[in-house]
């Protein structure tokens, strides 16, 4: 009997400490996702995506998968951030206020645009005759 009293005791005490960490993870938390084109208008794998909350705070990066697509979690809701991909070279323009709310997925398309040439990665080679 004191034994069952002791497991239910730790038990609660387990879940009072678990509960409260577990709502404030998933309280207000929102996401972020997209994919990074090239010029060429092809996905971009491993392009690099950095985004930071439009106040300039804390910036991160994120990188995209192999089909050029990112996700961005874990992000305060009822904030606004901006984003800016890169990669081969080239650079995006800043994708700027993107708000996002409570538990929300915004989608967001970032197309690579800026180099002072065009990398070899995305021009066709010619075949030599």
């Amino acid at each position: 009997m004191r034994r069952a009293l002791i497991y239910v005791a730790t038990g609660l005490l387990a879940a009072l400490a678990v509960g409260p960490n577990l709502a404030a993870q998933h309280r207000g938390l929102s996401t972020i996702s997209g994919v990074v084109l090239g010029p060429d208008d092809k996905p971009v794998p491993h392009a690099a995506v950095t985004y930071q909350s439009a106040a300039g705070i804390a910036p991160h990066a994120v990188h995209t998968d192999a089909q050029g697509h990112f996700t961005i979690t874990k992000l305060r809701s009822n904030d606004i951030y901006d984003l800016r991909a890169s990669g081969k070279g080239v650079f995006s323009e800043w994708e700027k206020n993107v708000s996002v709310r409570s538990g929300q997925t915004k989608s967001v398309t970032l197309r690579l645009i800026y180099a002072k040439e065009i990398p070899k990665a995305y021009t066709k080679s010619k075949a030599k005759e």
